[in-house]
């Protein structure tokens, strides 16, 4: 008795998912992969460009000024580190 039971459930079921795979089921909508945008890619691109030239612009105009102070320090020679020479 138990076993027809059993049998009866896996029938059944065999038939629901046959049933499902026959009607097509629930549709699962596919994944869809982001498309890039080349054109705004390029304008950041050229945009950040513009953001790089104006701060070598500064940078220029700093080292031309004469304004910029250099001090140069020599490592300790009791480092283990340290390089012979």
């Amino acid at each position: 008795m138990k076993t027809n039971r059993l049998l009866g459930i896996v029938i059944v079921l065999q038939g629901l998912v046959l049933l499902g795979q026959w009607t097509g089921g629930p549709r699962i909508a596919p994944a869809a992969a982001q498309i890039p945008d080349p054109g705004g890619q390029r304008l950041q691109m050229i945009e950040e460009q513009r953001r790089t030239n104006e701060k070598l612009d500064r940078l220029i105009n700093l080292l031309e000024s004469g304004k910029l102070q250099v001090i140069a320090s020599m490592p300790d020679e009791k480092s283990d580190g340290s390089r012979s020479r």
